[in-house]
């Protein structure tokens, strides 16, 4: 991964938990990020953590809390509002000059984190941004399945990192995926700005402007971005 460093001077890991599958009416319930840079190794910065409270009269899906373990109460009781979550990730992003961010399924994310940030009045500190979907640089090496804990397997990462379905946890494994591959293959760098995604379902949500969008097929015979 060190090579994506000779053009980026900041790298954020980015993970959510959200209420639903629907961007533009659910809403992110735990935003996670890490900021790393590279000084004779990889190293984390900045880092943050933050549980969100729900709209007023907005209630936790039942599979959600199944699904995260986040209840309600833990909302109410530790959560903050989403604009002072909104603007803590604005300042970590405002930290690197050229900035890359990656996520696992960065379209989700990306979604999410737009009306997440537009809704605050911020999402202007998202133009420019260079992103990689670790997703679709896994579905070009990996048979399927493809969900993240597979990828933790794949890598024989179990021991060092936790799959918990939690946006801190998840953060964090992503991160270790990220080193592995760029270990496993030197072509990291030419997954910018390139999402995969299935032509059976076509492109989920909004389509990213800065974002080129190919379809991925399983086993497919080259890389994508060739």
């Amino acid at each position: 991964m060190e090579t994506l460093f000779q053009n980026y001077d900041s790298i954020l890991f980015l993970d959510t938990e959200t209420t639903g599958l629907h961007f533009q009416k659910d809403q992110i319930i735990e935003l996670a990020a890490i900021r790393c840079v590279s000084d004779g190794g990889i190293h984390i910065t900045d880092e943050m953590d933050d549980l969100i409270q729900l709209p007023q009269g907005k209630v936790l899906p039942p599979a959600i809390t199944e699904l995260t373990g986040i209840t309600q109460e833990m909302l109410q009781a530790e959560g903050i509002c989403a604009a002072e979550s909104a603007e803590k990730f604005r300042l970590m992003l405002q930290k690197g000059k050229r900035n890359l961010l990656i996520a696992y399924n960065a379209q989700f994310d990306m979604n999410y984190l737009f009306y997440f940030l537009y809704r605050a009045g911020m999402a202007d500190c998202l133009k420019g941004l260079k992103m990689l979907d670790a997703l679709t640089v896994y579905k070009d090496r990996h048979a399927y399945p493809h969900r993240l804990e597979n990828a933790i397997e794949t890598y024989a990462l179990q021991g060092k990192v936790v799959n918990s379905h939690r946006a801190v946890d998840d953060t964090k494994a992503l991160l270790e995926v990220m080193i592995a591959m760029g270990k496993e293959r030197p072509d990291l760098n030419r997954y910018i700005n390139l999402f995969g995604y299935n032509p059976k379902f076509g492109v989920s949500g909004k389509k990213i402007r800065s974002i080129e969008y190919k379809p991925q097929y399983y086993n497919a015979y080259k890389p994508l971005y060739e």
